[in-house]
């Protein structure tokens, strides 16, 4: 590792250190990765640069949030909606999912980086799924950060299923009208095994969610970026973690009780920082 490369993880070291220390980190992350097309057509490019530079960010990002310890980083990768796109452009993104699968799969063992895939998987080409799960069950031991790709998927594809085998499990007697809840539909979605997103991201500057992870993002902090999705590497991410802790998260509560129940927290672990003055730090320094 030459000077410059040194100095550069010695100074990403710090700013990871500085959010640890400044508060919560999301255990969950969810990011929209918009604006491949668009950086290319900046760049007079075509549209398939944007997505193979689009890879080397996911890389980053990814490893990033290993580092900081996010327990899971769910990645928009293919919606429903996007095969209505023409199909040698879907044919282009389905080969660059093949490659990305194949090459980046040691690197992610190396990492301890564990996979999960959700959405309508049977509607991807048969190699697509051959790699997933191979790549799945390479991985699938391994106990830091897991990435869960959203492949061929929608918050609405995702509410429907969930019904339809709610809908199976009263007619076969297994649950009772009375009996469905909350919990009995998170319990039936894709990720039921996932806890919900503490933090939502969307690139490129668009307002709005997409389709994505409709139920589970109900309390999700949003955190919009400018940047497309190629220019998103690991500096912006801390950013949007940064501004992520300065929010106070009250589901439904006031302020004061939020307080009263982190200082009784607090209080339990011998702790003596209340909620308010954590979480009200500055991010300067990222």
């Amino acid at each position: 590792m030459n000077k410059s490369s040194a100095a550069a993880a010695a100074q990403d070291k710090k700013h990871q250190e500085h959010l640890r220390l400044n508060g919560n980190i999301p255990k969950h992350i969810a990011i929209i990765m918009d604006g491949n097309g668009r950086w290319a057509k900046k760049r007079k490019l075509p549209r398939v640069a944007g997505h193979q530079e689009g890879v080397n960010s996911v890389r980053d990002i990814v490893e990033a949030c290993g580092q900081l310890g996010v327990k899971y980083l769910t990645l928009y990768t293919f919606s429903t909606e996007n095969w209505k796109r023409p199909k040698d452009e879907i044919s282009v993104l389905m080969r660059l999912i093949l490659r990305a699968l194949r090459d980046e799969r040691d690197r992610l063992h190396s990492n301890n980086v564990r996979l999960k895939c959700i959405g309508d998987i049977a509607s991807l080409p048969q190699d697509v799924q051959d790699e997933l799960i191979d790549a799945m069950e390479m991985l699938r031991h391994n106990t830091g950060l897991t990435l869960v790709l959203a492949l061929s998927y929608s918050g609405r594809w995702d509410i429907t299923s969930a019904l339809k085998n709610i809908v199976h499990d009263v007619r076969a007697g297994n649950i009772s009208l009375s009996e469905i809840s909350e919990e009995t539909i998170s319990g039936h979605l894709a990720t039921k095994d996932i806890p919900d997103p503490d933090l939502l991201i969307r690139t490129s500057g668009e307002l709005r969610i997409s389709n994505f992870l409709l139920w589970q993002i109900a309390y999700s902090e949003f955190y919009i970026s400018d940047l497309f999705w190629p220019e998103f590497r690991r500096r912006s991410l801390y950013e949007a973690i940064a501004a992520f802790q300065q929010r106070e998260r009250r589901f439904g509560m006031v302020s004061e009780q939020i307080t009263s129940k982190a200082k009784h927290a607090l209080s339990q672990h011998g702790g003596t920082v209340s909620y308010t003055e954590r979480f009200s730090k500055s991010a300067s320094g990222l």
